[in-house]
């Protein structure tokens, strides 16, 4: 996640804070109507039209966010993040990871997303920066590198839509993890949300092994 990435998430936050204080009564009488905690984030943010991430800092303010001098300090925040940034995680609704799911590559399901993939870059999958060779062999040394648990390569979804992938080398002792949007889903937060739910998975398929995270498309 970029700096940027950051600010933008703490900027949601604290708004997202200052506006369920605004409407706190509201608010409480929503998280009183939830079944669970599930249902209480979801109705907190769909009554602040917040996201998720900002929903879950309102259910888990202490009483004593609830004073003045809290709520000016909030304000004063607010303002220096909205003089640091102009974009916000409503802006780039997908940074917030709610709706990304990864799911392992399939060379049958998948070659059409690799090959646009291959057709921008023009380099091979395996992150050697060498070029593309036929398509077919691509996909097939990939599935090669992770049956011997070399690579693993998730493919990044919103729903049924293919937004890009993630890859992970195994290269020297290391994960070389690379990150790579369809160009017609750019700018809207993906590249950070499939970063951020990668790690789990890298650590779960490499364990132990450090990651090392390369430009989103290198």
């Amino acid at each position: 996640m970029t700096d940027l990435d950051r600010t933008a998430q703490r900027r949601d936050i604290t708004d997202a804070l200052l506006t369920a204080l605004e409407r706190r009564h509201e608010v409480l009488d929503a998280i009183v109507e939830a079944d669970d905690r599930t249902a209480a984030v979801a109705a907190i943010a769909t009554l602040l039209g917040k996201s998720q991430l900002g929903a879950e800092a309102v259910l888990g303010m202490s009483l004593d966010q609830l004073t003045k001098d809290e709520r000016r300090k909030n304000q004063a925040e607010l303002d220096d993040l909205n003089s640091s940034i102009t974009f916000t995680l409503a802006e780039r609704p997908a940074s917030s990871g709610d709706n990304l799911d990864l799911r392992p590559f399939s060379a049958d399901a998948d070659a059409d997303l690799f090959g646009v993939r291959t057709q921008e870059l023009g380099v091979a999958g395996d992150g050697s920066g060498q070029p593309a060779g036929d398509l077919g062999d691509e996909l097939t040394k990939a599935t090669d590198r992770v049956a011997a648990e070399e690579a693993v390569w998730l493919v990044a979804l919103e729903g049924p839509t293919k937004v890009g992938f993630v890859f992970g080398e195994l290269t020297d002792g290391e994960i070389d993890v690379r990150i790579w949007i369809h160009p017609d889903h750019r700018k809207h937060g993906y590249g950070t949300a499939a970063l951020r739910k990668s790690r789990s998975e890298m650590a779960a398929y490499f364990p132990g092994v450090p990651m090392v995270v390369r430009a989103p498309g290198a």
